[in-house]
Parts: C-alpha cells; sequence; structure tokens
C-alpha cells in the first residue's frame, strides 16, 4: 500500500470513527403520540404518520405537531388522523409518489365496514425506510383484494387497527389479516390500554387480538423504541405504552 493511500485509509478510518451511527442510518427509530400517530426516523428521513386532533379516542392525548419532520403519512383527512394545522406537506391520496428518493405507495380501503359508504376511504401506507418494507393500516377497516394483498404481502413491519368500533378492525378480523400478509414485526393501534377509560371512545382493548395471535411473542415498550434492521426480530408484537 503506498503513502498516499495509507493516508486515505487512515483519514476514512478516523472519519467512520468519529462519526456517530446515526449519520450511516443504521437504526430505525419510532416514537408513538398514542391512537395511530408515530413518528419514524431512519435513511436521513423523518416521516409523521397520523397526526391527531384531540376529538374522539384522541381526545385525552397531547399533540405536539410542533416537530421536525420531511412529510405526514394520512390515513384520511378525518380529525383524528390527518390534522395538518401548520398545512405541512402531507400525503393522503391513494397513489405513487417519490420524495428525496423514497417510494410512497398509497392504497384505498374503506375505513368502515359497508364499503366506506359510513366514512369514506381510508389510505393504506406502504414504503421502504432503513432496507424495511414498512405498511401502514391504522385507518382501515374494510377487506382487502387480492392485488391489495400482493402490494402489502411480507412487510418488515406492519401497523394495523385492532380496536374495533365503527372505524377500526376487531382483535379477530385483525389477526386475520396478519395471517394473510405473514410480517415479521406487528405494532398494534387504534386499542385502549387497560387502565384508559376514554367515554369518548368506542375501541376495546387489545385481549381479543393477543388471544388469536398464537406463535407471537408480545414486548410492551416505551413511547420510543430502535429497531435495528440487521438484527430484526420475527413473529413479534411490539404494544407501546
Amino acid at each position: 500500500m503506498g503513502i498516499l493511500n495509507i493516508k486515505k485509509f487512515f483519514i476514512y478510518s478516523l472519519f467512520t470513527f468519529l462519526m456517530p451511527s446515526a449519520v450511516f442510518g443504521s437504526n430505525l427509530i419510532l416514537k408513538s403520540f398514542g391512537h395511530s400517530s408515530f413518528l419514524i426516523h431512519g435513511d436521513g428521513q423523518t416521516i409523521l404518520l397520523n397526526p391527531f386532533n384531540n376529538v374522539g379516542c384522541a381526545s385525552h392525548l397531547n399533540k405536539p405537531w410542533n416537530l421536525k419532520f420531511d412529510f405526514i403519512l394520512a390515513s384520511s383527512q378525518l380529525a383524528d388522523e390527518g390534522y395538518n394545522p401548520l398545512d405541512k406537506l402531507m400525503f393522503v391520496d391513494p397513489g405513487s409518489y417519490q420524495f428525496n428518493g423514497t417510494i410512497l405507495n398509497g392504497i384505498p380501503v374503506a375505513h368502515d365496514r359497508f364499503e366506506g359508504r359510513r366514512y369514506g376511504m381510508a389510505t393504506v401506507w406502504v414504503w421502504e425506510q432503513n432496507d424495511l418494507k414498512i405498511v401502514h393500516m391504522g385507518g382501515a377497516a374494510g377487506e382487502l383484494n387480492v392485488n391489495d394483498k400482493i402490494l402489502l404481502a411480507s412487510p418488515d413491519i406492519l401497523f394495523i387497527s385492532i380496536g374495533g368500533g365503527a372505524k377500526s378492525y376487531t382483535g379477530e378480523e385483525a389477526a386475520q389479516i396478519v395471517k394473510e400478509l405473514n410480517p415479521k414485526i406487528v405494532i398494534p393501534v387504534h386499542f385502549l390500554d387497560n387502565k384508559e377509560n376514554n367515554e369518548n371512545c368506542d375501541f376495546s382493548n387489545a385481549d381479543e387480538f393477543l388471544e388469536n395471535m398464537p406463535g407471537f411473542n408480545v414486548e410492551y415498550v416505551g413511547r420510543r423504541f430502535t429497531i435495528n434492521p440487521k438484527k430484526i426480530d420475527q413473529e413479534i408484537i411490539y404494544i407501546f405504552k
């Protein structure tokens, strides 16, 4: 190795040692705000999912939306999942989009059990971040057709509503979809903690869903959680508290 190459190698090694690991996008960082809202950071992108106003099942939650993020992915423009008072960049309509190299695919799925006649259609989002396929079904309550299942199949991370009520899958319905899509990690949304008592909400707790998920391990995590794509767990349910 010549003197010039030795110097280059030394400089590169020093740069690699001094730079924080976050620069290389090694981990996916998730922060939960409750309901179906998360902040996801990875690959140099920060995405806000389903910001809400304090209505219905989100009436008791804080709404800290003065955050730094690149864009919003929303299931619909309903106040509890498409709240955007600062008029930030928000993708909400079905279709294919690209932002800073990230390809986003939105699929229309009924927001209720009446083919959307009561609450309209929700958008299910699928994208890749930190080499992980992520699917967010926080606003869906309708059936998936064959083409939907093909596009959404085998995600690394699946967010899915489980609390029942007017515009969410029941625990049993959600468990069936999980079996069909075969995700590695499941993150349930739209359910009540056993300690919560929200008279404005028709969600149930997570019991029915968990009872229908044999073979999956359950791990309770805090509001912030980190996933290493190189060491991703399989058949695990993360419940954010």
